[in-house]
């Protein structure tokens, strides 16, 4: 392990030459990639800082053993580094697990409403408030960019920015990215006389937020169309060419947003859905590639894939990749998910650990 420390140590150091050439200095996004790995190593180096030190403080008793004062010294302080070093070689194996790059960034939460008609509407904006509430408990900003609602209550999709105001050691992705896939919901809805339960879905995709050296976005590529925005919305939404569409014409993806009265806020609204979704997908690409996309309980964070059933009857929520359960669901959906997002963040190193210790 030490010896993975000390070839980081390196990697820092020739990064911190590197940041300073010509054409790194003009290229921003070379600037942004060195910052976030120099930003990744440093806990890394003072790590190795002070495990160097410890080991100093072990070695000393040796060279302290002719003079009887300086050794009871030097023996106290060893035992004190000794228990440091057991403590830090946890410290470091934790932190020589392998690390998503986009942890600390920003992320585009998409929530869609699935297959149960209108109790799939209803459950996606449960699903939406549970993220918010989530987001504000955690001191996180929130910005809606598209809402789409159902015509009897709920929402057929919506789209959000959540951010971090605050540094710390997870970012937001890091928080919520095992949170997509489909979400089941398993309750009698209040239009069902003879008291059925019915089982609805709606699905939730966490994409990281894509910078703009990122993903650059060729015009030619992009099929910008411009239209009167309909549904609910103040007199100007409504009477106004401010909603825009979005067609990125090789991926075929489709953004709409039509939620502001200005037309270049929408636009710049839905430029920043389409490079995170086009982020994502280059992401996915790349982990398929490299053969890193695993296949354990935690799954690949696939929209497809079935991750959590909410059985109202039996108040109970079943996380499928975990294979537990968690009781009260209302507090859940007002927010209190942190129990199942920790459950699933000490899962993922867990099961980081096991592959490590495999190689």
């Amino acid at each position: 392990m030490i010896k993975k420390l000390k070839a980081l140590a390196e990697e820092y150091a020739d990064l911190q030459m590197k940041i300073q050439e010509p054409e790194v200095l003009t290229d921003p996004k070379k600037i942004a990639t060195i910052g976030r790995r120099l930003s990744q190593l440093e806990p890394g180096l003072e790590l190795l800082r002070e495990y160097e030190g410890c080991k100093k403080a072990i070695d000393f008793v040796e060279e302290a053993k002719g003079d009887p004062e300086l050794l009871e010294m030097a023996q106290e302080e060893a035992e004190t580094a000794k228990a440091r070093i057991d403590v830090l070689n946890e410290e470091i194996q934790l932190f020589l697990l392998p690390k998503d790059p986009n942890d600390m960034r920003p992320v585009i939460l998409e929530v869609r409403a699935g297959t149960g008609g209108e109790e799939a509407a209803l459950f996606a904006a449960e699903l939406l408030r549970m993220y918010l509430r989530y987001a504000e408990e955690n001191g996180w900003s929130t910005e809606l960019l598209s809402k789409a609602d159902a015509d009897a209550g709920g929402i057929k999709e919506a789209v959000c920015r959540i951010a971090s105001s605050k540094s710390s050691d997870i970012g937001v992705y890091g928080e919520l990215k095992f949170e997509s896939g489909v979400h089941r919901v398993q309750r009698i809805p209040e239009t069902e006389s003879k008291g059925r339960v019915h089982t609805s879905a709606a699905s939730v995709a966490i994409l990281p937020e894509a910078e703009e050296v990122d993903v650059k976005l060729n015009n030619e590529e992009m099929r910008v169309d411009v239209f009167r925005s309909s549904g609910p919305g103040g007199q100007s939404v409504n009477t106004t060419d401010s909603a825009i569409r979005i067609t990125h014409i090789p991926t075929g993806l489709v953004v709409t947003c039509q939620d502001e009265k200005s037309q270049l806020k929408n636009k710049n609204k839905a430029m920043n859905i389409l490079r995170s979704r086009l982020y994502a997908l280059e992401q996915e690409r790349l982990s398929k590639e490299r053969g890193d996309m695993r296949s354990g309980q935690i799954g690949k964070g696939d929209r497809s894939e079935k991750i959590r059933t909410y059985n109202f009857p039996q108040d109970r929520i079943t996380d499928h990749r975990l294979n537990q359960n968690f009781s009260n669901m209302s507090k859940t959906l007002e927010g209190g998910i942190g129990e199942i997002i920790t459950a699933l963040r000490e899962k993922d190193v867990e099961d980081k650990l096991i592959e490590m210790s495999k190689k």
